[in-house]
């Protein structure tokens, strides 16, 4: 690390002399430094020729009766006890090269102690002392044996050791598996199909799944080799994307501490042992947005994943996904609502979130000229001229200047999605998704030609006064008026029945099953440029499918399998030996800490976690996701 292994670090030839000597290979636990020697300079630590004289020893002081005499720990720092009998005489000492002295009472009825001093004569001692009565008496100390060793004492540690240990599950918590599933070749039959094709909803039909991709669609289908699923009486979706999540972040979902931080990436705290990821599939899900809160005008990086249960955070993401970023518009971004310690940061009011856009995407385009000039020069040139600074703020925008990173804009009021839109327009760039867009009825129009999709709640109103236009009729006047329209949850407990809010837009407004089905599954692909890959069961697609109990659009319905990638990562079934697994290794958990408690182990209180469940507006800190 300080770049000096030519002078030390190993013992060779040539290297500084710095090492030192010690009585036992040094990891020992009885092993004593003798010696540090620093550029050939000895610093005596212990004295190495000090003789040990551990040993039992058998003790005669003038005519009392003998004693024991038992000499143990290192002999640069050895202990003495003196017995006779039953009896064990409190006993003080010292050892100094081959001198020794020795202090202890004769007896339990004794009122003074008897003292000796002495000399080495080999393993033996002998010399000179007084009685407790102040008489002068010879003494002498044969040695006998060595001591023998008493078994070590277990720490708490050691008692437990060897014990069964818990088995390494897939994720390391709740609901994880020791095995990891494994992709294989499906033919799932006999199931209602919702293609999200042109095809629509195929009764009847098979479908064959082979290298996590969706190889044919029909009827009477044959794959020799495959692993075939029974989808009779039952309803066989693409899996449910997710345009508008938070879960599985870690520690924060914003950046707050100033108005443009588009260098943030959520792509960096990906947490794949978040419960919710392992619900969500429950629920039907198989891809999300991890979308930045909303503290921002122009927030953080998103992250696209798959809820690949059991796999690394990088093992998540959508490989060659197309980039997203979180704007902001609204109470929010201007932080009315958020105290007065948040009444400093600019912008504070909807004009100056305004102008934080012109003002960023100018400092954009000065910056993309700056680079394009200095690309442009010759390398003699590049020579003498002074490389611009790289800024990953201003990157990303030039990015989203030149259609590389997309735009999903948290949004609610008319007012300022016009000005977003006629910013965009002015500035050079394009919205790819109003998110929320709670009141993109109004402007549907518009949204339609600027070119923006909208992602919204099905009826979401009244939890805040910008809200308080919101209709559950969005998503299907949206819809009508050919803008791309996806419902998302922003939420972890509604992600997990984004099938049930789907529905609503049946109810409210009249639209098909066939098209509120597509707004929880192809439209959001649509919107995050993935519905080459997903959003409806077609060959070459990825094989993320669902496989329902009942019809999709209905309360009743559960996910009896969730599969992407040709890998089933929720199974009903394995779902519920997973709850048997789980309460039997509370039960074991149990047992091991009675058990500690028996053998003296110290007791604690419970340490209590919550999970906190991210929102747009969060602001706090977390060490970790599952507890505060």
């Amino acid at each position: 690390m300080i770049k000096a292994t030519a002078l030390i670090g190993s013992l060779q030839q040539g290297k500084l002399a710095n090492f030192i000597v010690t009585s036992a290979p040094v990891f020992d636990e009885e092993a004593v430094i003798y010696e540090n020697w620093i550029q050939g300079k000895k610093y005596t630590i212990e004295d190495k020729d000090i003789a040990d004289f551990a040993g039992v020893y058998d003790l005669k002081v003038a005519d009392l009766s003998p004693f024991e005499l038992e000499i143990s720990g290192k002999a640069t720092k050895p202990e003495f006890k003196v017995k006779k009998l039953e009896y064990m005489a409190k006993t003080t000492g010292t050892l100094a090269k081959e001198m020794i002295a020795l202090q202890f009472k004769a007896d339990s009825t004794a009122q003074g102690n008897i003292r000796l001093s002495g000399w080495a004569t080999g393993k033996n001692f002998k010399g000179e002392g007084q009685l407790a009565n102040g008489n002068w008496v010879k003494w002498e100390a044969s040695y006998q044996k060595d001591i023998e060793k008493e078994a070590k004492k277990e720490s708490e540690f050691d008692s437990l050791k060897d014990t069964m240990l818990g088995q390494v599950i897939f994720p390391f918590n709740a609901y994880g598996v020791t095995e990891k599933p494994v992709r294989k070749k499906y033919l799932l039959k006999n199931a209602t199909v919702w293609t999200n094709e042109v095809d629509g909803i195929i009764e009847n039909a098979d479908v064959w799944v082979e290298n996590g991709k969706i190889k044919q669609v029909g009827k009477n289908l044959n794959a020799a080799g495959a692993e075939v699923i029974d989808g009779t009486g039952k309803h066989l979706t693409s899996g449910i994307i997710d345009e508008h999540s938070h879960i599985a972040i870690d520690k924060g979902v914003n950046e707050g501490s100033q108005a443009v931080t588009a260098e943030v990436r959520i792509g960096d705290v990906v947490n794949s042992e978040d419960i919710n990821i392992y619900r969500q599939l429950a629920g039907g899900v198989t891809a999300a947005q991890l979308l930045h809160g909303s503290a921002n005008p122009i927030g953080g990086q998103s992250a696209l994943v798959k809820l690949r249960w059991g796999v690394s955070p990088e093992e998540m993401k959508i490989q060659d996904a197309p980039p997203f970023i979180k704007f902001a518009l609204g109470e929010n971004v201007k932080q009315s609502n958020w105290g007065d310690f948040n009444s400093i940061r600019f912008p504070q009011t909807r004009m100056g979130v305004e102008q934080v856009f012109y003002d960023a995407f100018t400092r954009a385009k000065e910056y993309k000229q700056v680079w394009a000039t200095y690309n442009k020069l010759s390398a003699k040139e590049k020579s003498k001229a002074i490389k611009p600074r790289r800024d990953l703020e201003l990157e990303t925008l030039v990015n989203i200047l030149d259609d590389k990173h997309f735009i999903s804009c948290h949004s609610y009021v008319q007012s300022e999605i016009n000005m977003l839109i006629k910013a965009a327009e002015d500035l050079g760039f394009r919205v790819n998704t109003f998110t929320h867009i709670l009141e993109g009825y109004k402007v549907a129009d518009k949204m339609k030609q600027h070119g923006a999709g909208g992602s919204t709640f099905a009826d979401w109103w009244a939890y805040k006064f910008e809200v308080r236009d919101a209709i559950p009729y969005n998503a299907a006047l949206m819809n009508g008026e050919g803008v791309v329209t996806a419902i998302n949850s922003d939420d972890a407990e509604m992600g997990r029945r984004l099938n049930q809010e789907a529905a609503k837009t049946v109810k409210y407004g009249g639209v098909s099953e066939e098209e509120a089905w597509k707004m929880v599954t192809l439209n959001p692909a649509r919107l995050l440029h993935l519905d080459g890959r997903m959003g409806s069961i077609k060959p070459g697609k990825d094989a993320d499918l669902v496989l329902w109990t009942d019809n999709p659009l209905s309360i009743y319905a559960q996910p009896e399998k969730t599969m992407i990638d040709g890998i089933v990562y929720f199974d009903m079934a394995r779902d519920a030996q997973l709850r048997k697994d789980i309460n039997a290794e509370r039960a074991r958990i149990i047992q091991k800490m009675a058990e500690a408690k028996a053998g003296g182990a110290t007791t604690q209180k419970p340490n209590g976690k919550t999970q906190h469940i991210w929102h747009c507006e969060d602001m706090e800190f977390q060490t970790s996701t599952t507890g505060h």
